[in-house]
């Protein structure tokens, strides 16, 4: 045997040890530690996709962990916005000017000094790339950031905007990077570290493998209990599953994408067993199909399809057999309890005969002996696209084929990466997806105004007959002072995209989280993207 082959299979033992030990690592994390202290405990949880470029001010970092990583100014909670690193705040009399005092004493992880200037530089780099958040209004009002003093910073903007407060909350993308990492001055072009002034700081990224995250005993608002939190990129479905039963992984949570990675069945069998708790929030949001509207060539254009689309989609058994009663069917695109959503209206309950009847009556020509409709030598076939990575959507859309098949529908499933769903999206080569609304923090405003931007649902909502009038509605809502007026503006564009049937929803999803029995303080946040890990122990 040569010198190249041995020192070729030297390496080769070198990596599948390495990677063993990261296997036996995860393990020992999930367990207890030799002196049996709780505190040293760690969790180790399984996500079907790596942590990504963790720049908070692009899109491409896993939301969980760059919510371990960074903050905001404010923090949007159950009880209103309340101070993160923003002890308080003042806002101007005409609404246009919103002066913060920070909280003193915080550091970067890497030892950097959060001050004023370095809340402006975040700021104006956030800016600088705006082409990039356009989805985000505020993005668009931002005059300029000024430093009043060493912990006190002004935000000028072009005209009121009333969910200001609401969307520097966000995870993303006015959180703070230490100034140490930007790239030529910034952070569009990529950063060259990711260090934050959170509660955890990323520690090991092997990509498409795992990612650790150890505790920041500096963290401003107390070290957290839980020292080491570690990510381990794992298939979906089956794989996660035994990875939980054999102690590789001990944490799941519904992820980014509202996919859950273990279906209810095997969540079941695991609390069964005594190991694990199920815990599960309130309703986060509405799973929806996504419908582009804008598609020159596809027959779901047509209002009469999509329509008839929503007819033939059995909700009830959706929620009652695919999520076990878990999740429940959705009417609209907000549930009641969002705000400005409690309106009045028409629902279109499962009734695959007034479907096929919409069909016949817009056109649209039964085949014989099941096969697709046609009309003027168009077949009615589409497509729809799921989450591979989700055992759920796959099920779902499965369902839905069958279903809309009776009604002459032909349905093609793709399943795919999220990140190419999201591009498709964005690019508007789909006819049907699945996606999410932004939750209840953030909702009905941040879905609303994603309706009007490319990246988001604009191919969703362009080929709508009022379309231009439902944009003037989304920008006038934006600036109202007045809440009556506010209310009517979004009555008026929830019953517009209602009435045009471009977003059909499903069921109202929530964050379910499968934990290890003894671990405490499981709670949520007003957001389906991220978990308070900083508040979860060991007993």
């Amino acid at each position: 045997m040569n010198k190249s082959i041995l020192f070729l299979l030297s390496i080769l033992i070198v990596a599948v040890l390495a990677l063993a030990g990261c296997g036996n690592d995860a393990k020992n994390d999930a367990k207890n530690n030799a002196n049996g202290e709780a505190s040293d405990k760690a969790l180790v949880y399984a996500t079907s996709k790596d942590i990504n470029d963790m720049n908070p001010h692009l899109y491409a970092g896993s939301i969980p962990a760059q919510g371990m990583v960074f903050e905001s100014l404010v923090e949007n909670t159950k009880d209103g916005i309340k101070p993160s690193l923003a002890e308080s705040w003042d806002i101007s009399e005409d609404g246009k000017t919103y002066t913060f005092h920070l909280r003193q004493g915080v550091v970067f992880h890497d030892g950097a000094p959060f001050d004023a200037e370095a809340a402006k530089l975040n700021i104006d780099a956030v800016q600088a790339n705006a082409s990039k958040h356009a989805w985000i209004k505020l993005s668009t009002k931002i005059v300029s950031v000024d430093v009043v003093d060493t912990y006190t910073i002004k935000l000028a903007l072009s005209e009121p905007y009333y969910p200001t407060l609401l969307e520097l909350a966000m995870t993303r993308p006015y959180a703070f990077l230490s100034p140490r990492d930007f790239k030529n001055g910034g952070t569009k072009d990529g950063v060259i570290g990711y260090h934050g002034t959170g509660p955890y700081q990323l520690a090991e990224h092997q990509a498409e493998q795992y990612a650790t995250f150890t505790s920041n005993e500096h963290y401003w608002n107390g070290a957290p209990k839980i020292k080491r939190i570690t990510a381990k990129v794992l298939p979906a479905g089956e794989t996660t599953f035994l990875a939980l039963q054999k102690g590789e992984v001990n944490f799941i949570f519904t992820d980014d994408r509202g996919a859950d990675s273990i279906d209810v069945a095997s969540m079941t069998q695991l609390t069964d067993s005594g190991d694990y708790r199920l815990v599960r929030s309130e309703p986060m949001n509405t799973k929806m199909l996504a419908a582009n509207s804008g598609s020159a060539n596809s027959p779901i254009r047509e209002r009469a399809v999509r329509e008839a689309i929503w007819y033939s989609v059995d909700r009830e058994t959706i929620g009652r057999d695919i999520f076990g009663g878990t999740e429940k069917p959705a009417d609209a695109l907000f549930s009641p309890n969002v705000n400005y959503a409690d309106i009045e209206l028409p629902k279109r309950a499962y009734d695959p005969e007034k479907a096929a009847t919409m069909l016949t009556d817009a056109g649209w020509i039964a085949g014989k002996d099941g096969e697709v409709r046609t009309k003027n030598g168009v077949k009615l076939n589409l497509k729809l696209y799921y989450d591979a990575n989700s055992p759920s959507q796959k099920t779902q859309a499965e369902f839905i084929q069958s279903t809309v098949g009776e009604i002459g529908v032909g349905l093609a499933l793709v399943g795919e990466a999220s990140a190419s769903i999201a591009s498709r999206r964005a690019s508007g080569d789909y006819d049907l997806l699945f996606n999410q609304t932004w939750g209840l923090a953030y909702d009905p405003l941040s879905t609303i105004a994603a309706f009007t931007s490319e990246a988001a649902y604009l191919h969703t909502t362009e080929g709508m007959a009022n379309a231009q009038d439902l944009y003037a509605k989304i920008d006038a809502v934006t600036v109202s002072a007045d809440e009556t007026a506010r209310r009517s503006l979004y009555g008026e564009i929830l019953k517009s995209v209602h009435d045009e049937a471009v977003f059909i929803p499903l069921t109202h999803g929530n964050v379910t989280v499968v934990a290890p029995r003894d671990l405490q303080g499981i709670a949520f946040k007003q957001t389906q993207y991220e978990l308070p890990f900083e508040q979860m122990y060991f007993e």
